[in-house]
Order: structure tokens, then sequence, then C-alpha cells
């Protein structure tokens, strides 16, 4: 992922908080055999210091080229939106002259792979999972002799992805102008389309941070 100098995280704090706002769902990416595509699959995520958790069906075909290739990344992706060229436009010249883009946040996750078959250390797995996406607990509990995840446990494998590298992204138009910025979130939030309205509350979240671009 190629991240400009104004685009890049603030620090590690502002992944992290973004992650933890809600965004748990992202591509796993995988090295396929030699002569043919990498193996994608999206999916829900668990984010722990150090580690993501993630289940998967044991037939899919991630399993493979992981036990080939356990280095991997996962991205997760959101706050993304089209800007169209005549909001970019520059001041004093005919709106069609500006240039479109895409505005969003990207966060890759490189990792190293690991294969959780262990009956009871997948049932450890999603109790830790459910701890975040159903934290009221309204769930039948999960263990290896309850029903009924005990009898659906070896229907899955569990992965726990330790990360070596995070690098993450905040394309925003960061570099240009304060009032420039400042107008496009404004067309953003009017629009009100798609994700718009968090796509501006991003921008104006960095705009308040960096205020004008300090090369």
């Amino acid at each position: 992922m190629f991240i400009q100098p104004w685009d890049a995280s603030l620090d590690e704090a502002e992944w992290q908080t973004w992650i933890a706002d809600g965004h748990d769902f992202g591509l796993l990416s995988v090295n396929g055999p030699p002569g043919l595509p990498p193996v994608a699959v999206p999916t829900h995520f668990t984010s722990e210091p150090g580690h993501l958790l993630i289940h998967l069906a044991r037939p899919n075909p991630a399993w493979k080229a992981i036990e080939d290739h356990p280095d991997v990344l996962f991205t997760v992706f959101g706050d993304y939106a089209f800007v169209p060229g005549p909001w970019r436009a520059k001041p004093g010249t005919p709106p069609t002259e500006g240039v479109p883009t895409s505005y969003y946040t990207a966060v890759q996750f490189t990792c190293r792979a690991h294969i959780v078959d262990d009956p009871d250390a997948k049932a450890e797995l999603l109790r830790r999972q459910m701890a975040h996406f159903q934290p009221d607990g309204d769930h039948a509990p999960i263990a290896t002799d309850r029903p009924p995840y005990g009898r659906m446990l070896s229907g899955i494998r569990g992965l726990r992805l330790d990360v070596t590298d995070v690098r993450a992204k905040f394309k925003y138009d960061d570099h240009k102008p304060v009032e420039h910025r400042a107008a496009v979130a404004g067309h953003l939030t009017a629009r009100a389309q798609g994700l718009d309205l968090p796509t501006a509350a991003q921008q104006r979240r960095r705009l308040d941070r960096i205020g004008p671009w300090q090369p």
C-alpha cells in the first residue's frame, strides 16, 4: 500500500482507535500456489494486543494456502467516498479542471498465521470473539461438550494472526489548504450518500489535528 507522507497515520493510537471504533471486518490475503492468484477471504475478526483472531469453515481453500505460506496480509478499510473533480478544482479555475480522487482509511496488518485446531482452544477463540461481537452474552455457552457450539467446532478452524507490521493510511487531502478540506467535508455532508458522513467526519478530525500541512 503506497502511503504519501500527508496520508500517514499520525501515531499508533490513531489507527488503533479507528479499528476499535467498529471496524472489525477485513480481507485476509494469502499467497496462492505457483501460477495461481492469491487467496482472498473477507471475514470478521477480533483485534487483541499483538494479534488478530479469525475462524473460517474447514472446507475454505485458504487453509491449504496458509499451511504452505503462513505469512499473510490482513486489510481493513472504510470511511471511503468518491470525491468528484469539481469539488477539488483550484480557486479561479473552471470546475471541470478539478481532478477527482478517493478518500478512505485503510489499515494493513502483516502477520504470521498460526492455525488453531484443538477443540478447547477453538472454543476459547470463539468465546473471545463473542465477547467482542455479542458482549451482552446473549448466546449459549461455548464449550466442547455443550450444544450447539460443541458439535459445530469440528466444522471450523481457528486462526491466530501474530502481527509483525502495521501500515495505516488516512487519505483525506491533508496536503491541501485548510479551506479546501473544509469545503470538501461540507460537500460530503450535504451529499450524504453511502459513507459520505463518516468520511467527512474523518476529514474534519484530521483537519483539527493537523491544521495546515507542514512537510
